[in-house]
């Protein structure tokens, strides 16, 4: 007699449903797991037996098999423990077996028989709304995988909770989702003095999100204004805040067991990785720029990157996504995110400063960004030169706008762009309009239209040049509350497309 549980193995953000089957059989007694289980899996056999020693259940003197299915579907990490723990009570007729089959169970065994917290709750507990199956997860799991509000989710401490609870001794409540607080901030953009055109640059680019670039010389306040990015972004929506925490769930950065709707704020160091950025490893895990999905990927000292990370950036930038292939898996995750980079604008930093520059100038400001290719420099709609701070402006006290009151301009131009794009699935914001919808909604005026065509063939704009201008002129007309993209928005948004003065 075969008795049922299920789990699921993870692909990417994907959970997908695998039917864990415990047969007990005569023979010589033993447990054998099959169904293409990694060491993790292999292993739980051994917890599985020492957790049921402790709850004082003999261990079948017959032949247990477990069977994995789908058996060509790699089973990787311990999360399979409670589903094989679960399948074999079944068989051993300690819980009703009917029960377990219509149940997805995740969670790893220690010895003593507890359940150990384990990742991928959330995606399980939507696949088992999409299957039709109750959820049974580790207690500290319950309250993120609640989230999904059409599963019914159980969350355990010990296996012996399972067993009285499914007997219907002593029943566990459903659980319920988390909440988490909001973070406070403590980063103003009105304690950055000076800097204007940088503010604005930043403004424009949380509002259509925009990628964006800032050159300058050391201490100029490049990451001073990146950190205080995340103040005036708005709150996710309620589907992007789903899509970022499954992405964090499979990572295993949720805390407190909840969603925030804050967006991700990234900022890796420069000697990561390239698996560390992009994701892969062996499990295929995602990189910086999925867990910065719907956020901010703020990546200082740009030109310190290895150039082949640098290089693959520039298909996530395009397509919003990011395959990961390896020999045994091939993972897509989404990584719609706003690239910050900053940079010096060369290896002293002080190229503009010819007090301080070195004796290479200006030859080594060529060779130092020239570690940014040109396809990839194409790709930041925004480029902004950061200069020195004056020490007589920094005595002078703070009376910048509050983030606050940016954050108010950058959420309604937003708003405008919801609802503009409330029928186009693909796209969110104005950096995602492309072909005819870019067309529709940004083509400027007849005085706007001659002076972008203008600077086109007078700066040898590329085709994606010239469609991130017209990008950005429109996200400068929703910040102007304008209907129609006019002369002084594209002006402003060919500004922000030319080269600094420090890249020339």
């Amino acid at each position: 007699m075969v008795s049922l549980a299920h789990s699921v193995a993870f692909r990417g953000v994907e959970a997908c449903l695998v039917e864990v089957q415990c047969s007990l059989s005569p023979g010589l007694p033993g447990f054998s797991i099959v169904g293409l289980p990694d060491k993790a899996v292999s292993e739980a056999k051994e917890r599985v037996r020492a957790a049921l020693a402790c709850m004082a259940i003999a261990f079948p003197s017959k032949k247990v098999t477990i069977n994995l299915s789908p058996a060509d579907l790699p089973k990787e990490g311990s999360h399979f423990d409670l589903p094989i723990a679960v399948s074999l009570l079944a068989a051993l007729e300690i819980i009703p077996k009917d029960i377990t089959q219509s149940v997805i169970a995740l969670g790893e065994l220690s010895l003593d028989g507890k359940i150990v917290p384990v990742t991928g709750a959330l995606p399980a507990a939507m696949t088992a709304a999409s299957e039709g199956f109750d959820l049974l997860c580790p207690e500290e799991c319950g309250r993120e995988a609640a989230w999904v509000s059409d599963a019914r989710v159980t969350a355990a401490k010990s296996l012996g909770d399972v067993v009285r609870h499914f007997t219907g001794q002593v029943p566990i409540a459903q659980a319920r989702p988390g909440e988490v607080a909001p973070t406070p901030q403590t980063m103003d953009l009105s304690e950055v003095k000076g800097q204007e055109r940088a503010k604005r640059a930043l403004e424009i680019a949380a509002a259509g999100r925009h990628h964006l670039i800032f050159v300058g010389t050391p201490g100029s306040g490049k990451s001073m204004l990146a950190q205080r990015l995340p103040g005036i972004l708005p709150p996710m929506t309620a589907m992007e805040a789903l899509e970022t925490s499954m992405i964090h769930s499979i990572a295993g950065l949720l805390d407190e067991g909840g969603i925030t709707r804050d967006r991700p704020f990234r900022d890796p160091h420069h000697t990561s990785s390239m698996a560390a950025i992009i994701g892969g490893g062996r499990l295929a895990k995602p990189g910086e720029v999925s867990l910065a999905h719907n956020g901010v990927l703020f990546m200082d000292e740009f030109p310190e990157y290895q150039r082949n990370v640098l290089e693959t950036l520039r298909q996530p930038l395009e397509t919003s996504q990011v395959m990961i292939s390896r020999a045994n898996a091939h993972v897509k995750y989404p990584c719609r995110f706003m690239l910050v980079a900053a940079a010096n604008p060369c290896k002293c930093g002080y190229l503009s400063d010819p007090e301080r520059a070195c004796a290479r100038v200006p030859f080594c400001g060529e060779d130092y960004l020239g570690r940014i290719s040109g396809p990839l420099m194409d790709r930041f709609d925004l480029r902004i030169d950061v200069p020195p701070v004056a020490y007589t402006d920094l005595d002078l006290p703070s009376n910048g706008e509050k983030s606050a009151t940016i954050a108010a301009r950058v959420a309604a131009a937003q708003a405008v762009q919801h609802h503009r794009f409330a029928h186009h699935a693909d796209m969110r914001t104005n950096a995602d309009a492309a072909g005819e919808a870019l067309e529709e909604i940004a083509k400027p005026d007849a005085e706007g239209r001659a002076l972008l065509l203008r600077a086109a063939e007078r700066f040898k704009l590329s085709a994606r040049g010239y469609h991130r201008v017209m990008r950005v002129a429109r996200t400068i007309a929703d910040l102007d509350q304008s209907e129609h993209v006019r002369s002084p928005h594209v002006a402003e948004a060919v500004s922000f497309r030319l080269a600094s003065p420090a890249e020339a």
